[in-house]
């Protein structure tokens, strides 16, 4: 996997102020062409892991960091790959055949983020959700990232 985008941006920079959240949030909102070309370069390894990964650090820092994310122990960040679209209701087997069986155009009740944060409270069951943003998404998958935080751990207890 291609390496961070913002490893050297420092050296990019102007001056200190320019190295701010802020700056960092235009970059996503504007999709730069280095910041689109290290996510397509990414997402190829993306698709290989599994669908909740933990990760050592986000990916959008500014983010993570609005949400309620600090690099200390007891925080856990976890990339959420869900499938795009509605839900596929199961079709009806027995009985007559209903004109409009409800199989196709199926809304979720759900968000996918939600979905996304439910797997990964689901994969780690002793932390709880914090709060997720949405990452990336390709024609087949969305990408969310998922705060957990370990509630009991010492360094949380403030």
């Amino acid at each position: 996997m291609p390496s961070n985008p913002y490893q050297g941006f420092a050296s990019r920079c102007d001056s200190e102020t320019d190295l701010s959240y802020s700056h960092l949030a235009n970059q996503w909102r504007d999709k730069t062409p280095e910041l689109k070309e290290w996510l397509r370069l990414s997402v190829v390894g993306w698709r290989k892991e599994p669908v909740v990964k933990r990760i050592p650090y986000p990916t959008r820092l500014d983010r993570a960091r609005r949400l309620g994310y600090k690099a200390k122990q007891g925080i856990v960040l976890v990339r959420v790959r869900v499938r795009r679209g509605g839900a596929k209701k199961p079709r009806p087997v027995s009985g007559r055949r209903q004109k409009a069986m409800g199989v196709s155009k199926f809304t979720r009740s759900l968000s996918l983020q939600r979905i996304a944060e439910k797997r990964a409270n689901r994969k780690y069951v002793n932390l709880a959700v914090l709060d997720s943003y949405y990452l990336y998404s390709d024609g087949i998958h969305h990408w969310y990232e998922v705060i957990l935080a370990d509630k009991s751990h010492p360094a949380l207890a403030e």
